[in-house]
């Protein structure tokens, strides 16, 4: 005798389907959102599609992109990072003063940047875990220290706000190739920049996936109390995630300082709300514990895709703040509806 199975019970035993296996993935929102903003520009102006304006908007991604990785990841792990703006001006300034001024070899000049940034990006770590103070206090003191620092030095250094002549430098030419050089695709001229944030987000995404650290970030992001009971090392996890923002920071910073030969001390502040709105549209939630880094990704590549978008279409780029004002009020409300259901779904 045969006994019928239940449609539920027999839906069951086949495992999730592929509606549901899309549902737990955070970053599905932000795919169909870039998919629609890359649609939309390419019906309504035709530079949208041309080598040149693939080139732009992808330029224009990459730097956001780059520390959006970064920025998720830490969002993930249940912490913001307010000076992350401001870092990629403050190792600019680094680089620049120490190769131009002081007569460093631009590679030296470079890891004395890159030392200060993980040496900043581990004390903010290390004062949010040690204090228990909310990481947006102590990141914004951060950030205000820089910004002083960056200003008050450069000035005290140069007598203005900005360093320049870079390029004279010994050993530019090597790090230029690998911080600011182009590929060219055809017509596409394509910025290291570029390079840079496909890589870093490919590395991001297969520690957060792969990895037991990736496991601990969730972990710790989800709950610090159940994560510190099962053994995580929460401590540890944090302060190397801080460090991983300063890092990005850093390449963005020394980026721009090798391609444009210039930097300002005001550079980029401002800047880290972009970051965390990248993150969030990308999928990652406010609570921590929830997202992804392929999302961040794409999160920075709606910005860049809508903002030159806006430019080829010749309207007035006041339009954009409000673009980004309701994408992430959008963002926030689906993000919630998909950590919703990829609970019922895990279930």
């Amino acid at each position: 005798m045969t006994v019928a199975t239940k449609p539920s019970e027999a839906s069951q035993s086949q495992g999730p389907t592929l509606m549901q296996r899309l549902i737990v993935r955070p970053e599905i929102g932000a795919a169909l959102g870039a998919l629609l903003v890359f649609v939309f520009f390419s019906i309504i102006t035709e530079r949208f599609l041309s080598p040149l304006g693939i080139a732009t908007w992808l330029d224009d991604s990459s730097t956001l992109g780059i520390m959006a990785v970064a920025v998720a990841l830490l969002m993930i792990g249940g912490e913001f990072d307010l000076s992350a703006g401001v870092m990629t001006a403050s190792t600019a300034l680094v680089t620049a003063l120490l190769a131009v001024h002081a007569g460093w070899n631009v590679w030296f000049a470079l890891l004395a940047s890159l030392l200060l940034a993980l040496l900043v990006g581990a004390f903010n770590g290390w004062l949010v875990m040690r204090t228990g103070l909310p990481s947006f206090i102590v990141t914004l003191g951060t950030f205000l220290a820089l910004q002083g620092l960056n200003l008050g030095v450069t000035r005290l250094v140069t007598g203005t706000v900005q360093v320049s002549g870079i390029r004279s430098a010994e050993g530019y030419n090597s790090a230029g190739w690998v911080f600011a050089s182009t590929l060219n695709i055809g017509e596409a001229r394509i910025q290291a920049s570029v390079i840079w944030w496909i890589v870093l987000t490919a590395i991001a995404a297969i520690v957060l996936v792969r990895t037991k650290f990736g496991n601990w970030i969730f972990a710790v992001g989800g709950s610090l109390t159940n994560a510190r009971a099962v053994g995580v090392p929460a401590d540890r996890t944090k302060i190397v995630l801080f460090m991983t923002t300063a890092f990005a920071g850093w390449v963005v910073g020394s980026c721009g300082i090798l391609r444009f030969a210039s930097v300002q001390a005001n550079q980029g502040v401002g800047l880290e709300l972009h970051y965390i709105i990248a993150a969030v549209v990308g999928g990652c939630l406010l609570t921590g514990g929830f997202g992804s880094a392929i999302g961040a990704a794409i999160g920075a590549l709606i910005f860049g895709m809508a903002r030159q978008g806006i430019v080829f279409a010749r309207w007035d780029s006041d339009w954009f703040m409000l673009f980004l004002g309701v994408l992430l009020l959008a963002a926030v409300l689906v993000n919630n509806r998909f950590q919703k259901r990829a609970e019922r779904v895990r279930r």
